[in-house]
């Protein structure tokens, strides 16, 4: 891994009934931004807010949205992949793809190399309440985990409420992965957003690159964007406000692990990786991955 400069950019999908000239015209905002962030801030790797060509909220089934979006590569990511190549950046576009059969729709997370080949797809772990289709929504769960060798380094891939699963961010750091991108539309608070985000950096020892949205989408909803970037001991380096922008901050793999805590003298002696006690964890494997249920849910 070494030194790069790295951006997330947060901006607001159209309003409104969901049309094929509205992905349209997402995917210009997207194109427009990546390139004034490139250009302003010299990022190798820019991060984009999940289904930033749609908006989260869709506001037709997935039978409709599976016919607005398309597979990937193809026309839903073929914008962002010619402006990678132009400008020979990393570019993380969250957007809704088709799956394998119609009415098949996968949110999901594509990292675009600086040739504009598709280096890696991410499809969503743990889909939130009403997007699941199994809940009669319209996203179908991912089922695997993702990590891109890149130039700058090992990447890895998780999308808004996969944050709140600690599980899926180990296993990508287990398997290499330096940097996590996380796309996101987060529609609970920027508490929670910023706990998260840190918490899974530090759990990992991981930079992550959270991008959130922000306006409203088709369905409605509103955003409130935050974007932060932080660090593998959870500091937060970049942070944005509400409205249309980018951040951007330097990833140095150096220090990432010198000191215990931001600017100080004491230096950072443990590591979560390789102090994990896994006698312990294969001990409870059946408890890690058996069924559970919180004692506060309600119905």
């Amino acid at each position: 891994m070494r030194d790069f400069t790295a951006a997330a950019v947060q901006i607001a999908p159209v309003p409104g009934p969901l049309t094929a000239e509205g992905v349209t015209a997402n995917l210009a905002r997207a194109v427009e931004y990546v390139e004034r962030c490139a250009e302003a801030t010299g990022a190798e790797l820019i991060v984009l807010p999940e289904s930033c060509t749609t908006g989260f909220t869709p506001g037709v089934p997935a039978a409709r949205l599976y016919e607005l979006v398309s597979a990937v590569p193809g026309p839903i990511s073929e914008p962002l992949q010619k402006v990678a190549a132009r400008l020979g950046v990393h570019v993380c576009l969250g957007t809704y793809r088709r799956g394998p059969a119609p009415g098949i729709v996968h949110n999901a997370a594509v990292l675009i190399g600086p040739s504009g080949d598709i280096l890696g797809i991410y499809d969503k772990t743990h889909p939130f309440g009403p997007e699941d289709a199994a809940r009669g929504g319209w996203t179908t769960v991912g089922s695997t985990v993702t990590v891109v060798e890149t130039e700058l380094g090992s990447i890895g891939m998780a999308i808004c409420f996969d944050g709140d699963f600690p599980e899926l961010w180990r296993i990508q750091a287990v398997r290499g992965a330096a940097v996590i991108c996380r796309p996101s539309a987060l529609l609970r608070s920027a508490d929670i957003w910023e706990l998260t985000t840190r918490a899974r950096a530090y759990d990992n020892h991981v930079y992550v690159i959270g991008a959130n949205a922000v306006g409203a989408d088709p369905g409605g909803v509103l955003y409130f964007g935050n974007s932060i970037i932080v660090t593998p001991i959870a500091e937060v380096v970049a942070r944005a406000a509400s409205h249309e922008s980018w951040i951007s901050a330097r990833i140095h793999p150096d220090s990432a692990l010198k000191s215990l805590t931001p600017g100080s003298s004491v230096p950072q002696r443990f590591d979560h990786l390789a102090d994990r006690n896994l006698a312990l964890y294969g001990r409870y494997a059946t408890d890690l991955l058996g069924p559970a249920q919180s004692p506060f849910h309600h119905d």
